[in-house]
């Protein structure tokens, strides 16, 4: 009985250790610089593009229109400074 309660606990601990291991693969594999810019690249993507490769007029407008708006401040500014 003794041989049996240690065989499963040698058992278990092999399934914990396996576990733990595959935890620590899948944080490193997370916290990789890599794979960091690689999900947010392909969020960024995502976010201005759809699934079907159509893009996302109600997003990408706002941004277009936010950089047209900051360039005119800008040529307002320079021309009131000089």
């Amino acid at each position: 009985m003794a041989t049996a309660e240690s065989d499963d606990l040698v058992d278990e601990i092999e399934q914990i250790r396996s576990r733990l291991a595959g935890t620590v693969d899948e944080l490193i594999d997370r916290t990789n610089p890599k794979n960091i810019v690689r999900r947010r690249i392909e969020d960024t993507k995502a976010h201005f593009v759809d699934e079907t490769g159509s893009p996302r007029l109600e997003n990408i407008i706002p941004v277009v229109a936010s950089a047209f708006a900051l360039l005119g401040a800008i040529i307002v500014i320079r021309r009131f400074v000089r």
